[in-house]
C-alpha cells in the first residue's frame, strides 16, 4: 500500500480543465470529537467532519491549503475528484490543526518525494530547523517553496495565491490567509485571525473585492467554552455579523465562515442562531462544496 502511494503522487497525471474551489474540512484545529470532550456536541461524530482545509482544482493541478490532522481522507478525496496524483499544499501557519499533517508524507507513511510545500520566511525556518519536520527535507519528501507577504504565486492556467499576513497567536510561525485569483473570479481563505479589528486591512473592503470570502467562525460567541476566551482570540461569528451589517445583502451572500470549534452551536443546521444568520444572507461551508474561478 505505501508503495502505491507513493506511485499515485507521482505518476497519474492531472485531468481537468476548470478552476474550483472545494471544501475539504470546516472544523477547528481539534476536530470532532474534541479530545475531553464529553458533550452532546462530540457524541454523535458526522460522517467527513475534517479540520478547515480548502482545495483547489487547477489544470496545473491540485492545491490543498493546509495539512490537516486529516490530511489522508482529505488528499484521498481530492485526488479522487481530480484523478490527479500531484499536489501542492500552501500552509497558514504553525497551529496542530494546519501543518501537522506533513508527517503523512515522511517515510513511515507515503515515503513522498518532493511534494511541494509553500510557506512564509518563519513557516519555512521551523519546518526546517526542527524536528521531525526537517527530516522531510533531508529525505526529500518535501520541498520548501519560499513566501513573501503579499507577493504573487503565479500558475500557467491564469490561477495566483498571495499569502496575506494576519494577526494571529504567532508563537511558531507567522499566520498568512491567502488572496486566490482564478480565470475569472476570487476568493479569500482567512481561517484564522485574532480579531478584525486588529487588522490594518478592513475586511469590509475586502469581502467587496472578492467573489467568495471564507472567514474565521471559529467560535459562534463570548463564553462557548470553558476557558478565558482571550486566550484562543478569534471573531465570534456574533461580532462578525454585527460588522458585516452594513454590506448588502448581496454582499453578505459571499461571507461562508469556516474554522468551526467542536462547540459552536452553528455547526446544526437547525440552531436558531445559524438560521437567522442565513435569512441575513451569510452561509457555513460544507464538505464537498464546490465554488467556481471560471
Amino acid at each position: 500500500m505505501r508503495l502505491a502511494i507513493v506511485f499515485f503522487f507521482l505518476i497519474v497525471p492531472f485531468i481537468g480543465n476548470t478552476q474550483t474551489l472545494i471544501i475539504l474540512g470546516t472544523l477547528q484545529d481539534g476536530g470532532s470529537p474534541h479530545m475531553g470532550c464529553e458533550k452532546e456536541c462530540c457524541a454523535n461524530p458526522q460522517e467527513n467532519d475534517f479540520v478547515a482545509s480548502l482545495g483547489i482544482m487547477d489544470d496545473s493541478g491540485p492545491i490543498l491549503i493546509d495539512a490537516t490532522l486529516d490530511f489522508v481522507a482529505q488528499t484521498n478525496f481530492l485526488k479522487e475528484i481530480t484523478k490527479s496524483g500531484e499536489l501542492k499544499i500552501f500552509l497558514t501557519h504553525a497551529h496542530m490543526g494546519h501543518y501537522a499533517g506533513l508527517l503523512h508524507l515522511g517515510r513511515e507513511a507515503a515515503n513522498a518525494k518532493q511534494i511541494p510545500v509553500y510557506a512564509m520566511p518563519k513557516m519555512s525556518e521551523f519546518l526546517s530547523q526542527n524536528g521531525p519536520w526537517n527530516q522531510l527535507l533531508e529525505l526529500e519528501n518535501i520541498s520548501l517553496k519560499n513566501l513573501q507577504n503579499n507577493h504573487p504565486i503565479n500558475f500557467s492556467s491564469g490561477l495566483s495565491l498571495t499569502p496575506i499576513q494576519v494577526p494571529h497567536r504567532d508563537e511558531y510561525s507567522e499566520t498568512v490567509g491567502y488572496l486566490i485569483q482564478g480565470k475569472n473570479k476570487k476568493a479569500i481563505y482567512i481561517p484564522d485571525i485574532d480579531k478584525w479589528s486588529k487588522w490594518e486591512i478592513d475586511i469590509r473592503e475586502l469581502v467587496r473585492d472578492v467573489d467568495y470570502a471564507f472567514l474565521d467562525g471559529t467560535f459562534f460567541a463570548d463564553g462557548e467554552v470553558p476557558r478565558p476566551m482571550e486566550e484562543v482570540p478569534h471573531p465570534f461569528i456574533t461580532e462578525s455579523a454585527t460588522l458585516f451589517e452594513s454590506l448588502p445583502r448581496e454582499e453578505r451572500g459571499k461571507i461562508i465562515f469556516i474554522h468551526l470549534n467542536h462547540s459552536n452551536p452553528v455547526r446544526k443546521e437547525e440552531f436558531a442562531g445559524r438560521k437567522l444568520l442565513e435569512q441575513q444572507g451569510f452561509r457555513f461551508a460544507k464538505f464537498g462544496e464546490k465554488f467556481s474561478l471560471d
